[in-house]
């Protein structure tokens, strides 16, 4: 009896066995090949001061590769605003790709006035690095100024830093706040050297693909041919004539007139090329060469590369959204990006990447184009109105100089002698509004201590709260009358609430994107959340946004059955 009993402990013990291995086995099957799907590349886009509008403006110039495709083929949000003020570089840059605004993320302006010391400081300035690949001042640079994280971050974090991140611009904080905290590399070009460069942040030493891309001296050779239109100038019809007095010049230039003899100012000053589309090439050359550097897309998980085509903005900065320079750069930037789509579906496979096309901040008309078709307008200096408030404040309070600066349509006022003296700080503040508040130009101001006491509509209420940052921000913002900006007598600028500053393109396309359109307002904070959800990764710590979920073609963007929770029955 007790050898049958063992007979028939073995037996069990046996089938036991074989239960598990083959539970195991068919565990394993089935895990096998039920892995998370992603891209194998993410590009995040962002065209400097591209209004919404030129999507439709130059639609049937466009190619059928560039914005067409991102068009037709991917899904477009026709409502898409930004959220907060100002409406500004860094600003704009910060937003798409931590999810947040200046309140949370720290990145109050391309400037700022620190409020606590009165010293002013630009937004990636670290004096603790120093450049690589040049020694000027423009290599001190770093994200060190950015108060939260980025999608570019949490996908690092995600793939226990596997993910291969790099950040592509001619601006240095267009490169830098984009690609984050802890990137594979941040490069921007240095005029002095008409170089692409980095600093002791990331690298000690240029990669050498960065030096060899140097050394073509691809600059000179774009610019060498000089400047004009791409295609017959008479064929330019949704721009005003050539030569208007709206529209700045080159150095040397006697008009604003093609063709422009950019090579010869390019010898004069590198700086030139920031100014003409040839910057736009430059930058996505310099990106193609970032993907071959690092085998971008190839690593066997999701890597991100972040491209500024900051050229738009300072061609649009010189000549204003009306001039046939702005048109020629956007029919040259659509060539660029269609050869740029068509390198990464060579590479790549057509549907194996995520493309976001979106900017940053759009642009008003030109002062005096809008003048010159009856639309109030007009130049506003902060200069004059800060010596205005100090001449009004040192009437009334007896001291000189209380006001610093006006930066980004706030007053930044002398706050440590403010209170090395002992003065009421409140009372100031509430005579600098009086002031503003009869002034003609300016439709709103407020303290914003006591914003609730003001009377201000709810949407432009609620983007002063999102873009101040007490630390960083000037206690009394001010609101400019419609067509009133910063600007001189040529060109354009930005920074104010009005749809000709924050209603901009957001376009999807590629990997986990449907084909269709949204019309519901979607916002510049939902980008990150929208990526992040594609890409099934933790939203950016200081995240405020929603996914725009219209977008998500389903199939691709999903965990296979296998690996999903069970619902309970």
């Amino acid at each position: 009896m007790v050898q049958n009993k063992n007979r028939r402990l073995k037996i069990i013990a046996l089938l036991s066995l074989q239960f598990i291995t083959c539970a195991t086995f068919a565990q394993s099957k089935a895990t096998a090949g039920n892995t998370l799907k992603r891209p194998k590349l993410v590009v995040g886009i962002v065209v400097d001061q591209m209004r919404w509008d030129y999507l439709y403006r130059y639609y049937d110039r466009y190619s059928n590769g560039g914005f067409k495709r991102l068009m037709n083929e991917g899904f477009r949000c026709e409502n898409d605003y930004i959220n907060y003020l100002p409406s500004a570089t860094a600003v704009g840059h910060s937003a798409i790709f931590s999810g947040t605004v200046p309140a949370i993320n720290g990145i109050a302006g391309n400037d700022w006035v620190d409020q606590l010391s009165g010293k002013a400081l630009y937004c990636v300035t670290d004096t603790t690095v120093n450049g690589v690949g040049s020694d000027a001042e423009e290599g001190k640079r770093s994200p060190r100024n950015l108060l939260s994280t980025t999608m570019t971050d949490e996908l690092r974090l995600a793939t226990n830093f596997k993910s291969k991140v790099v950040g592509v611009s001619l601006k240095d904080r267009a490169s830098i706040l984009p690609a984050g905290h802890m990137p594979t590399g941040a490069f921007w070009f240095d005029d002095e050297s008409a170089r692409f460069i980095t600093s002791t942040y990331y690298t000690k030493e240029l990669p050498a693909w960065v030096k060899k891309f140097n050394d073509a001296n691809e600059p000179e050779k774009l610019v060498a041919n000089g400047w004009n239109t791409l295609y017959p100038i008479n064929t330019y019809a949704q721009s005003t004539e050539d030569n208007v007095r709206w529209e700045g010049r080159f150095a040397g230039e006697t008009s604003t007139a093609f063709p422009h003899k950019v090579a010869d100012a390019y010898k004069a000053r590198h700086t030139t090329i920031r100014s003409t589309p040839f910057g736009n090439t430059l930058t996505l050359d310099f990106a193609k060469a970032a993907i071959e550097a690092y085998q971008l897309g190839s690593n066997g998980v999701t890597d991100f590369l972040t491209i500024n085509c900051a050229s738009t903005d300072y061609v649009g900065h010189m000549y204003g959204p009306n001039a046939i320079e702005v048109e020629d750069t956007y029919l040259r930037l659509d060539k660029d990006l269609a050869d740029f789509f068509a390198n990464l579906d060579n590479k790549l496979g057509k549907g194996n990447y995520t493309i976001f096309l979106t900017a940053d901040h759009g642009a008003s008309h030109s002062i005096e184009f809008n003048k010159e078709h009856n639309i109030p307008a007009g130049a506003w200096n902060p200069a004059t109105f800060a010596t205005k408030l100090n001449q009004m404040l040192k009437a009334r309070f007896k001291e000189d100089k209380l006001v610093i600066s006006i930066t980004e349509y706030q007053v930044n006022f002398n706050i440590p002698f403010i209170t090395r003296q002992k003065l009421d700080y409140t009372a100031i503040k509430q005579a600098a509004v009086d002031m503003l508040k009869d002034e003609p130009t300016v439709l709103f101001v407020a303290d914003m201590a006591r914003l609730n006491d003001a009377s201000i509509p709810e949407t432009v209420r609620t983007m002063m709260i999102n873009g101040y940052n007490y630390k960083r921000s000037g206690a009394v913002m001010i609101i400019p009358t419609s067509g009133w900006f910063q600007g001189g007598a040529t060109g354009t600028s930005h920074g104010e609430w009005n749809a000709y500053d924050t209603h901009i393109p957001l376009l999807f396309m590629g990997w986990g994107i449907k084909h269709g359109v949204t019309y519901d307002k979607t916002y510049t904070t939902d980008v990150a959340s929208t990526i992040s959800a594609l890409l099934h990764i933790q939203v950016p710590s200081g995240n405020i946004g929603t996914p725009i979920s219209a977008v998500f073609s389903g199939a691709e963007n999903s965990v296979s059955s296998a690996t999903k929770p069970k619902t309970a029955k």
